[in-house]
């Protein structure tokens, strides 16, 4: 009879811990200003800095570089403040988020905006890309930690960040076409270079010419990257409130136990230890890193290497289209053959398309058939990461049982790796193009940088995949370790849940 009880206390629990597809819709909602923001800088902030604000590479590199160092920092600090915050009627992550969003709007609005000021435009665009980082790192950090404090049930788990997954591409989708759409109808204008209409006196006339034509157009492309930063900022404040109002954070989702969480240093070296984890950050660093050079450069790859200069906003939304519709299929993927399998298959199919598109003749319907193709890779890519997380803070759970409420660590370095290696990887890239000899505003670009964007949108990316993949070899969480973690970790809470009931009776007794 035993067994029986036991069977029906775990179907009971089961139910208890299901999410509502309404409680799943609204914490996926919560991950699209991440991405909706994440994509509009990823693909347009360096091709805007360089032909909008009319930005020396050389700045715009250390702009890139230096924003994108500081988002990472800002991942573990933020992780160590939450891990000190205190439990509130709202949770201890939500207020978080509630309170970081007005601000974060009102700082990303003035990324996209040129300040009337002849010097000092560095120092603005810096300013504000930190602070934005830093704000958004406020929403995100927490928001990542919440896949644990929403359920104890890995399927639900797995299912909400299905959803969120789809929501977040959607999300890349809608940063894609809204930024990409608004300002790809308004021509940003060029400068024929005189290497190309001959030096002579009246070649520098007709430039003076063309940069006092093109000041009205310029003034009007820089008013639809303030219109496109004003309707992204409204979607990120109706989606914090949505996931405000349907999502209730669950302090007993994440604990097995009541003992005291060991501090954030004790916990950081913890997790540090903790191999499955490192293996996994080590083979979506590269990965990510090489979908990182990809969105950074591809953008300034379609404008002047394929000569697709009014394209390139619609092979950027054919490429989010593809990877939001095919993120159902990475799901049932994953769940029917391994979330292993799913990484091999998935991530490395981007690669002969990379190879495609720098190898032929440029020619639009094949770009837009390998931005097709490559969204399918982006997907999975997107989703498996996040994913496959939640396992490794099980496996961590049960090799440290003692030691609860290190999620929010687990999930900020991770971001803390990624963002910091994207950093590092924008900032190269954008300084190897001021090396090649990159004209600001030109019609067209010298050879060198035409090599220098085919490299990092083909030959940068695949070199970094395939590393990403050959240590994946080693991340040692396959299905059959999976089913093993959670029969171990249902068993270790029905225990806890037995021992706290029985301590219980006794006090009764006793009273």
């Amino acid at each position: 009879a035993l067994p029986g009880v036991a069977n029906a206390r775990s179907r009971l629990q089961e139910s208890r811990e299901r999410l509502s597809v309404c409680s799943k819709l609204c914490y996926a909602v919560g991950g699209a200003p991440y991405q909706i923001t994440g994509c509009a800088l990823g693909f347009f902030l360096q091709i805007y800095l360089l032909d909008v604000a009319q930005l020396d590479a050389f700045y715009a590199s250390i702009i890139l570089f230096v924003g994108r160092a500081w988002d990472a920092i800002t991942d573990p600090m933020v992780g160590f403040f939450i891990s000190k915050s205190s439990w509130t009627c709202f949770g201890r992550l939500m207020p978080w988020i509630i309170f970081s969003t007005p601000f974060a709007v009102i700082s990303y609005i003035l990324i996209w905006f040129v300040p009337d000021i002849s010097r000092g435009q560095v120092m603005w665009y810096l300013v504000f890309y930190c602070i934005f980082q830093t704000l958004v790192t406020c929403f995100h950090v927490p928001y990542s930690a919440l896949t644990m404090f929403i359920s104890r049930e890995q399927s639900e788990r797995d299912s909400a960040t299905a959803y969120r997954m789809t929501v977040e591409v959607l999300g890349t989708v809608l940063g894609t076409a809204i930024q990409g759409q608004i300002v790809g109808k308004v021509d940003t204008p060029c400068i024929e270079s005189p290497l190309f209409i001959g030096v002579t006196n009246s070649s520098v006339a007709l430039e003076e010419l063309n940069m006092t034509h093109d000041t009205g157009s310029l003034t009007d492309t820089r008013n639809a990257y303030m219109i496109a930063a004003g309707v992204i900022g409204g979607l990120y404040i109706l989606c914090a409130l949505i996931l405000w109002a349907g999502v209730r954070e669950k302090r007993e989702s994440s604990e097995l136990q009541s003992d005291e969480p060991v501090s954030f240093f004790q916990g950081l070296k913890l997790v540090m230890n903790h191999g499955a984890y490192i293996k996994l950050i080590a083979g979506f660093l590269f990965t990510s890193l090489g979908f990182m050079l990809l969105e950074g450069n591809f953008a300034l790859f379609c404008t002047y290497t394929l000569g697709f200069r009014n394209e390139f906003h619609n092979i950027l939304l054919a490429i989010m289209l593809s990877a939001t519709l095919t993120i159902p299929f990475w799901q049932w993927f994953l769940t029917r053959f391994g979330k292993k399998t799913a990484v091999y298959v998935g991530i490395s199919s981007a690669i002969p398309f990379l190879i495609m598109v720098v190898v032929l003749d440029s020619n639009l319907i094949i770009t837009y058939i390998v931005a097709v193709a490559a969204g399918i890779s982006v997907a999975a890519a997107f989703l498996l990461p996040w994913s496959m997380l939640p396992d490794v803070v099980d496996d961590f759970k049960l090799q440290h049982p003692s030691s609860p409420g290190h999620e929010a660590i687990f999930f900020s370095f991770y971001v803390f790796f990624t963002k910091f290696a994207s950093g590092v990887s924008l900032g190269i890239s954008t300084l190897s193009l001021d090396f090649a000899g990159y004209q600001t505003r030109g019609c067209s670009q010298p050879s060198e940088v035409n090599f220098t964007l085919k490299m990092l949108v083909s030959a940068a990316p695949v070199v970094l995949i395939l590393l990403g993949l050959l240590l994946f070899k080693l991340y040692p969480i396959d299905e059959e370790k999976r089913r093993k973690n959670k029969k171990a970790l249902q068993d270790l809470r029905e225990e806890s849940n037995s021992s706290s009931e029985s301590d219980n009776t006794e006090l009764a007794s006793i009273v």
